[in-house]
């Protein structure tokens, strides 16, 4: 049995979105749609109240808002295989264990109740940083949203060659027929020797071919599979937070590798991944990375 995409719904605005995106994606790659509602009626109310009495309201509350976002992907994309499940727990419990076995996990930015103003809810956040499959957190403007760009971007950072993510970038680009927008960005250390044998003529260029190198290091592998992908190749000087962030203007999805670090609650993944998630302009793909074969590194700026 093919694994599902799933799709966290709470009857918000943000997760309504979401059902919509993770259709056109389950659509695009032959996959059927599971929806996943949270609700901890059952744990008060008991599986199987007395058939006399009143329903619980958040039983009732809950069977809607799955039967409206089960209508909701129907309507959108007939013939998709669709199926809803309401979890006796709080959101992210629920849907970090529907993750595991799943092939996609999407979740809106915010959630139902979500105070005014927050950058990104504190399900989505947690999610995104614990799940065992990518997860993509919808996010943007309309354009992004619709696909209308034409171009999934790719941030590259030191440990990507042949990653998780730039497998999964690839997929998402060929599936939409759409360029693939890879950025490793460099920066000049603050303190760099002038007479460092390899720095002969512009400082800058060896710092350029060399992020150049990485990039198509990390690549070789998924072209050779993808042929057919468009790729645009770019190194920019540069901090990865601020680039990437302002490319996503013209992505219609970011994917980037996150290897979990531990520690306080939202800093599970590097700065550019959070940064993202808070401030991108279009939907985040965090893509789980696997851990180098050497002594846990400390957490670096990545790509």
């Amino acid at each position: 049995m093919e694994l599902p995409v799933v799709v966290g719904v709470d009857g918000s605005d943000a997760s309504l979105t979401a059902v919509d995106w993770a259709v056109d994606e389950a659509v695009r790659h032959g996959r059927p749609l599971r929806l996943v509602h949270a609700s901890l009626w059952e744990r008060y109310e008991g599986v199987a109240p007395d058939p006399a009495a009143d329903r619980p309201a958040e039983q009732v509350l809950a069977e809607q808002i799955t039967a409206a976002a089960a209508e909701r992907a129907g309507q959108r994309a007939p013939g998709l295989a669709v199926t809803a499940d309401v979890a006796a727990t709080d959101a992210a419990t629920a849907l970090l264990d529907a993750a595991q076995e799943a092939v996609l996990l999407v979740v809106g930015d915010r959630g139902r109740g979500a105070v005014a103003g927050l950058l990104l809810g504190s399900v989505s956040l947690l999610v995104a940083a614990r799940a065992h499959c990518p997860v993509v957190v919808v996010r943007g403007d309309r354009q992004a949203l619709d696909g209308e760009h034409g171009r999934v971007l790719l941030g590259i950072g030191d440990h990507d060659v042949d990653s998780p993510a730039v497998r999964f970038a690839f997929r998402a680009a060929a599936v939409r027929d759409a360029e693939l927008d890879v950025v490793r960005t460099w920066r000049r250390p603050l303190h760099e020797p002038a007479d460092h044998p390899l720095l002969a003529g512009e400082p800058g260029t060896y710092h350029a071919q060399r992020a150049g190198e990485l990039l198509d290091e990390a690549l070789a592998a998924a072209v050779r599979d993808h042929p057919g992908v468009r790729l645009r190749r770019s190194t920019p000087e540069g901090t990865a937070r601020r680039t990437m962030t302002a490319r996503s203007a013209a992505a219609d999805l970011l994917v980037l590798g996150a290897r979990r670090h531990g520690g306080v609650f939202g800093r599970e993944f590097g700065g550019v991944v959070h940064r993202a998630l808070h401030h991108a302009a279009c939907p985040v793909a965090v893509v789980p990375q696997r851990r180098p074969a050497t002594a846990e590194a400390p957490e670096e700026e990545e790509p």
